[in-house]
């Protein structure tokens, strides 16, 4: 099964209200299966415009990365983001480079 990625660029306008987005998104992430990569770490701006904040999500499958977006849960969480932060989040599908064969 291929993995998929939520990428996530945000910059917070209301910290302390996206505090309660974290709270209320973290039911669908973990029904999801999700396994954040990168939680705003501190990043090197290389090209184009940056935000403050960058996420990495994991999840096994397209289908789960969608259905987390899609469920009930998230969509509650969605909406406390949407007014508290100025974002992008795409859903990219992923896949696993084979280990090199030894010999």
């Amino acid at each position: 099964m291929t993995k998929a990625y939520w990428i996530a660029r945000v910059d917070v306008t209301d910290p302390e209200r996206y505090q309660d987005y974290v709270t209320t998104a973290a039911p669908a992430m973990q029904k999801h299966g999700a396994r954040f990569l990168a939680r705003g770490g501190p990043f090197h701006e290389l090209e184009g415009k940056a935000r403050a904040r960058n996420v990495v999500i994991e999840f096994a499958s397209m289908e789960d990365a969608l259905a987390c977006y899609n469920s009930a849960e998230y969509q509650e969480a969605k909406a406390i983001r949407q007014e508290v932060s100025d974002a992008e989040l795409l859903i990219v599908e992923g896949y696993e480079i084979p280990a090199p064969s030894k010999g």
